[in-house]
C-alpha cells in the first residue's frame, strides 16, 4: 500500500480498525457517515473518546422526530472534516483518539424500558474508561447517562445545561420526559445544585432546586466572555457534565427542534462561549434535541455537529495542556 495519505484507500477510514489519528482525507460526501468521519467501533474500539447516539424521541411534549438526530448530526459533521478545527488552529484527532460507537439499542414498543437501557449501555462504555459524548436524540437522554456517569465516579457531578428550558417540572420518579428529567437527576442526588447552571433559559417552571441561571436576555447581555466566566465561577473545580440543548440557540439559527423559543443565543455566542470552558474538569457532554423534520439546508444539525466538534476541540485543549479527560 502507498505511504502517500491522499493516495487512494481500499478501505473506508471509518470502517478501518487501525485508523485513530489525523484526518481521513477522503471526500466528505462520500462514505460511512460515523461522526467526523471516525473510525466505528460498537464496544468503543479502546478508544480514550467514544461519541455515540441516542435516537430518541419517545418523551418529547411538542414536535417529533429527535429519533433522526444522531444520523443527522454525524452527517452534517463530515463537512467539518478534512481542516484543522476552528479557532483551535489544530486537528484534535492528533491528540485525541475517537471512535464513533453507532447508537444506543432500545425496544421503541417498550418505552419504560428505554431508561435502563441507555442507562446500561453508557454504562459499558464508562467502563472501558471512555469519555462520553452523545448526540441526541430528546433531552431525556441526559438522566440515565447521568446515572451511568455518576456510578462510575462515584461521586454527583455540577451540570451546565444550555437550554431555553429548565426542564424542573413534576416528576414522581417514573416518569420518562424531557421536561422533568432535571427535577429526577436533582432527587436522585446525581448532581451537585450548588455547582450547577443553566444558560438561555427563556421560559418558567415552578422549581430552579437552587440550580443557578442565565435567562437569554441576560446572556445576550453577558456575550460569551461574560458567560463563560459566570460559568466558571459557578462551577469552580467540581467536575461537570454539559449538556446542551440546541433549544438554546434561537430559532433563527436553529429551527429544527421540537419545542423553539425565540430570543436564544446565535450559534456563534453558543460556540464561543463553549470552546472558553476548556478550564473545567470535564466528565462528558451531550447535544440533543436536534429535529430534522423541522429543520431547513440541515442548519441545525451543523449548529449541533459544530458544537460537539467545538466541545472536542476543548477536550484535545485540555489533553495537550497535561489535565486528565477521563471520568
Amino acid at each position: 500500500m502507498s505511504s502517500d495519505p491522499l493516495a487512494p484507500r481500499p478501505v473506508d477510514r471509518a470502517l478501518d480498525p487501525g485508523f485513530r489519528h489525523g484526518q481521513s482525507m477522503e471526500p466528505n460526501y462520500s462514505g460511512v457517515t460515523s461522526f467526523l468521519r471516525r473510525r466505528y467501533a460498537r464496544d468503543g474500539g479502546g478508544a480514550e473518546v467514544v461519541v455515540w447516539g441516542v435516537p430518541l424521541d419517545v418523551t418529547v411534549s411538542n414536535r417529533p422526530g429527535t429519533r433522526f438526530g444522531p444520523r443527522a448530526l454525524r452527517a452534517a459533521s463530515s463537512i467539518l472534516d478534512g481542516d484543522p478545527l476552528f479557532p483551535f488552529r489544530a486537528d484534535p484527532f492528533a491528540a485525541l483518539d475517537m471512535a464513533d460507537a453507532g447508537d444506543c439499542v432500545f425496544d421503541y414498543g417498550l418505552p419504560a424500558s428505554i431508561p435502563a437501557a441507555i442507562e446500561a449501555q453508557a454504562a459499558r462504555l464508562y467502563a472501558t474508561g471512555a469519555h462520553l459524548v452523545t448526540l441526541g436524540g430528546d433531552h431525556f437522554l441526559t438522566y440515565p447517562i447521568l446515572k451511568a456517569l455518576v456510578a462510575k465516579t462515584g461521586a454527583p457531578v455540577a451540570l451546565v445545561q444550555f437550554d431555553a428550558h429548565q426542564d424542573t417540572w413534576d416528576d414522581d420518579g417514573t416518569r420518562v420526559d424531557h421536561g422533568t428529567m432535571i427535577t429526577r437527576a436533582v432527587k436522585d442526588g446525581l448532581i451537585r445544585v450548588d455547582r450547577s447552571i443553566q444558560v438561555g433559559i427563556r421560559t418558567h417552571a415552578p422549581q430552579d432546586y437552587g440550580i443557578a441561571i442565565i435567562d437569554g436576555f441576560q446572556a445576550g447581555d453577558l456575550g460569551p466572555k461574560g458567560i463563560a466566566a459566570a460559568i466558571a465561577a459557578r462551577v469552580g473545580d467540581a467536575p461537570v457534565y454539559l449538556s446542551f440543548d440546541i433549544d438554546a440557540i434561537d430559532p433563527a439559527f436553529a429551527p429544527g427542534t421540537g419545542t423553539p423559543v425565540c430570543g436564544g443565543l446565535s450559534s456563534r455566542e453558543a460556540l464561543d462561549t463553549l470552546r472558553r470552558l476548556g478550564g473545567l474538569d470535564l466528565k462528558g457532554f451531550d447535544v440533543v434535541e436536534v429535529s430534522p423534520p423541522y429543520d431547513h439546508a440541515d442548519v441545525t444539525a451543523l449548529a449541533g455537529a459544530s458544537l460537539a466538534a467545538c466541545y472536542l476541540g476543548v477536550l484535545a485543549g485540555r489533553k495537550a495542556s497535561g489535565a486528565s479527560i477521563v471520568p
